[in-house]
């Protein structure tokens, strides 16, 4: 137990450090909410990946590994081709039109582009993302403490106490910039540990063939790519397949390509983030494979065994293969799959709150000098109400999993935001309304069909359960935001500026 505190004493410690440097940074409110625009392309590329991660990859995608074996695939496949879509469609458009637009938030973005005078897109997307960032700040939160509870045997409040309190001090104190320093140490540790466990683990298995025949032995599917050619196997597949839509335009995601020095980094970052993305997705599947063929035995029950979702596989795996010191290093890695997403997503909110609410719809004679402290405050106040939520959630829902409780934030910021992000960039008569139908369609289809479509009942009610709640928001957002649209031949004439600078965007 000693040598697993001294590790993640010293990882905690790593990151007050690094809060303590970046406040030393932090001048106005550029540096607090984009980094003064002036990051490099490996601090962006890993720290948009550890944001876009979070806790799902090292408990929910190894668990996914575990109870399903290889089609869990399907979700690396998905990730790939959604971060190779932003960096290699969406990166370049985007940093030119937000340099043009002098934009430190997608808000701020987003008002420029569609020339709306009346604030309703900044304050509906700010709106949108207090609710809907909290909530998915609340799933960090919870897993912190499934981390410290399954690794550490702490109490579960207890290790949320102590991992939240940690977060609260860096972020407040450095912002932006301490979140991506963070994110680079954080990304590192994610993406080493990835790739060393499964390796590790097969060694001590025997190698590939002996996992390979114990799979065999205890559930034959478990090597199945495929959860069958019928309506509820293929919208299953469907559903992890487009879990990567959420990378086309998600706020927390695309605020990293604001903070870029200029668009001759990109090309090095999208090798950077699709190289990490295969190597740690791929670990983390092959993670549960190895542990499901390791610690459970024919005919066993998976969720007994290795817990709800099989999302206790990790730790289990680390603690029967690795040495006691290595342990400590692991529950450091595990915390910052949390962490690093817990803290971009707490400076997006704040920013909405403070740079999209408060200054420039509220208060606008307010100087951006005296955004920083208001900014720490909103930061505070954020995570504070993300923690209740996280406590209400862990005292009245008994069977969660990280999974399945992260996808419902993930999907409800990507439903509302990347179906507008994506029309914004490529058509030019994407306008105001269109932009707000849009947001609106997403942000209330995502309870709708997590919560309503699944109880039809039948064949429908269980294709919606599989197919999940993101990819028909996602589509009934992007359908919105044409149709509306092309009926506003008013909004479209006052846009005609905007084709030159889309044409420019493209170049």
């Amino acid at each position: 137990m000693t040598a697993k505190l001294i590790g993640v004493g010293a990882y905690l410690a790593a990151l007050l450090v690094i809060g303590w440097l970046a406040s030393k940074r932090m001048k106005d409110v550029r540096d607090y909410f984009a980094g003064g625009k002036n990051m490099g392309f490996w601090s962006v590329a890993f720290s948009a990946r550890a944001t876009g991660e979070s806790a799902w990859l090292l408990l929910g995608l190894t668990g996914m590994g575990a109870a399903y074996g290889m089609t869990a695939l399907w979700v690396v496949i998905g990730e790939v081709l959604g971060v190779g879509g932003a960096w290699l469609l969406l990166s370049r458009r985007f940093k030119r039109l937000t340099d043009r637009y002098d934009s430190l938030t997608v808000p701020d973005y987003l008002e420029s582009r569609f020339r709306d005078s009346s604030h309703l897109l900044r304050i509906v997307s700010a709106g949108a993302l207090v609710v809907f960032v909290t909530i998915y700040v609340s799933a960090q939160i919870d897993a912190t403490g499934v981390a410290f509870e399954t690794f550490l045997d702490w109490n579960y409040y207890v290790g949320i106490a102590v991992g939240f309190a940690v977060v609260l001090v860096y972020i407040v104190s450095g912002g932006f910039v301490a979140v991506v320093w963070s994110d680079v140490f954080q990304g590192a540790l994610m993406g080493i540990g990835l790739v060393v466990l499964p390796i590790v683990a097969l060694m001590s298995a025997g190698g590939p063939s002996e996992v390979f025949d114990a799979l065999t032995v205890r559930d034959p599917a478990l090597l199945q790519f495929s959860f069958g050619a019928d309506l509820l196997g293929v919208c299953w597949t469907l559903s992890l397949l487009l879990i990567g839509l959420g990378f086309l335009g998600s706020p927390q995601i695309f605020v990293r390509f604001i903070a870029l020095r200029s668009e001759d980094e990109i090309p090095r970052g999208t090798t950077v983030a699709i190289v990490w993305t295969l190597a740690a997705d791929v670990g983390a599947v092959l993670t549960g494979m190895v542990g499901r063929a390791v610690l459970t035995q024919p005919g066993a029950n998976v969720d007994e065994v290795l817990g709800n979702g099989a999302q206790d596989v990790l730790p289990m795996l680390v603690g029967e293969v690795m040495p006691v010191l290595i342990i400590g290093l692991y529950v450091a890695i595990v915390l910052s799959a949390i962490m690093s997403t817990i803290d971009s997503l707490l400076v997006v909110a704040s920013s909405a709150v403070v740079r999209d609410w408060y200054q420039r719809v509220k208060a606008p004679e307010t100087s951006d000098e005296a955004l920083v402290p208001m900014s720490r405050k909103a930061t505070f106040t954020l995570a504070i109400i993300a923690l209740a939520i996280a406590l209400t959630v862990s005292l009245v829902s008994e069977g969660r999993t990280v999974f399945w409780f992260v996808i419902f934030g993930w999907s409800g910021i990507s439903a509302t935001f990347c179906p507008t992000m994506i029309l914004s960039l490529f058509w030019s008569g994407f306008t105001r309304r269109g932009a707000l139908a849009a947001m609106l369609t997403g942000f209330c289809c995502v309870p709708l069909f997590k919560f309503v479509a699944p109880t039809l009942g039948g064949d429908l009610g269980a294709a919606f359960d599989k197919l999940s709640e993101l990819p028909p928001a996602f589509a009934l957002s992007f359908v919105a935001g044409i149709v509306v649209s092309v009926l506003d031949g008013t909004g479209r004439a006052r846009l005609r500026e905007v084709a030159d600078e889309i044409t420019d965007a493209a170049r």
